[in-house]
């Protein structure tokens, strides 16, 4: 398992571009776009409860969220910009999704607040981090796993309103990637707390 190591400095002769060049390649602005959709789809989830334009938002998200990445690999474009703007937007997507699940009583409090306490150890254990000088935690393919499915689980749990023969047929399949997703979330997040109490605890020995 990888850990979280010390913020490489920028090679000599070969400087970073400034953020706003960075924020205008192709990937980042894609990025950006999909960060801004966060306070519509929230806002459609609990403002006029558009549920069908918020399934939009999401699907154009996840979309946008393959693209980036690919086209971010294509063009040789990758940049520390885009690999902040990228967690950071799946992130806010779960979170806001989560929030919304949880006003309107899609989902039960005692699937979010896990869901919720991870993200916050998982900022704390961040923040250290940062103060002694190190990294981020390295994504993990668990945790990558965990954001893929539970970004499956929330289309069809919007879905599963109602009471027609496609919230039927949404519903188990929902809570079946809630679960599943929800499991491997918390579990990459235990893991990312091993790899930030390993950074530090190696520094110590120093």
């Amino acid at each position: 398992m990888s850990t979280a190591a010390p913020e490489p400095a920028a090679q000599a002769g070969a400087p970073e571009p400034s953020l706003l060049r960075q924020a205008m390649n192709v990937p980042n602005m894609l990025s950006l776009l999909r960060l801004a959709g966060v306070p519509v789809f929230l806002w459609l989830l609990l403002g006029p409860e558009e549920d069908g334009w918020a399934l939009a938002v999401l699907v154009f998200s996840a979309l946008t969220d393959w693209l980036d990445g690919k086209l971010a690999r294509w063009l040789n474009q990758m940049s520390r910009l885009g690999q902040l703007l990228d967690p950071a937007a799946d992130r806010l997507y779960i979170l806001a999704t989560l929030i919304a699940f949880l006003a309107r009583e899609i989902i039960p409090w005692w699937v979010v607040v896990p869901l919720l306490l991870r993200e916050a150890v998982l900022g704390v254990c961040v923040l250290t981090l940062r103060r002694r000088g190190f990294a981020p935690p390295e994504v993990t393919y668990i945790g990558k796993g965990a954001t893929f499915v539970l970004m499956y689980a929330f289309p069809f749990l919007l879905l599963a309103q109602g009471g027609s023969d496609v919230a039927a047929v949404a519903r188990p399949i929902g809570y079946a990637f809630t679960i599943w997703g929800g499991v491997l979330y918390v579990w990459s997040g235990v893991l990312y707390v091993v790899q930030a109490r390993n950074a530090l605890r190696g520094a110590a020995d120093e």
